[in-house]
């Protein structure tokens, strides 16, 4: 083990398609990894001739990537942690081993994507990249030409102001948004601030990828285009891997 070459220990964790580098560090200050037998830190970075371990388990070589489109039902919580019942790795159950694209709320539905490439969660999670995630959000009571500004102009929440989206709304009850922030429950909270209650909420986009056709609890691979929309500068000259359809 050494602390000057090598792999940083979380960038070496995602590129074996354990999990994003995020969370790569939050299971090194937890203590679950080590390198050669002694626990391994923040800093810790890996050679070729180091053994890694999670949680008592050899990492081996790098799997194949794979990239999933999944319609999350309301229920299923968006964490790799097994010991939380309805987790969206058993859910999935995919041969590989699987890792959400940011998250959505257990109380929300719709799109979300998964993984076991690392480094595509790395850059899609990049705030500055201001990825754009749209949603159709129902709520308890009429949707107002004031709520409509209002939620477009950016809402306090969380000690700060929401920056400014997209809002439309669809019919009586029935809103469209369109945010590039991810703040931890953003919609819900902002409608809080108006006294609206979400009644349901899907996303329905991520960037160019579409719920569209795709039933709840029901999982496709990503095509070779959709990840060349998704992310270009990984995927240009690369073509998608993993199987049609779920199981």
């Amino acid at each position: 083990m050494s602390t000057e070459a090598g792999l940083r220990i979380n960038k070496y964790l995602s590129e074996r398609g354990l999990c994003s580098r995020r969370e790569a560090d939050s299971w090194v200050a937890g203590g679950r990894v080590r390198v050669n037998g002694v626990v391994a830190t923040l800093g810790t970075r890996v050679g070729t001739t180091d053994e890694v371990a999670v949680d008592g388990a050899v990492v081996g070589d790098p799997t194949r990537h794979v990239y999933i489109a999944l319609h999350k039902p309301v229920g299923i919580e968006c964490t790799t942690d097994q010991r939380v019942a309805h987790n969206v790795v058993d859910f999935v159950a995919h041969r590989e081993r699987v890792f959400p694209v940011g998250r959505l709320d257990k109380d929300s539905e719709g799109l979300i994507l998964l993984t076991n490439d690392g480094e595509i969660v790395n850059l899609l999670l990049r705030r500055e990249h201001r990825h754009e995630k749209e949603y159709i959000v129902t709520v308890d009571r009429p949707v107002t030409d004031a709520f409509v500004a209002g939620m477009s102009k950016g809402v306090q929440i969380l000690d700060t102001i929401t920056g400014p989206c997209e809002v439309e709304r669809i019919n009586k009850n029935v809103f469209r948004i369109v945010l590039t922030q991810g703040l931890n429950r953003q919609i819900r909270r902002m409608c809080d601030v108006f006294d609206y209650t979400v009644r349901r909420l899907v996303r329905v986009r991520f960037v160019n990828i579409r719920l569209d056709g795709l039933e709840p609890g029901r999982w496709r691979n990503l095509t070779r285009d959709e990840l060349v929309g998704l992310v270009p500068q990984m995927f240009a000259d690369k073509p998608a891997a993993g199987e049609d359809t779920s199981p």
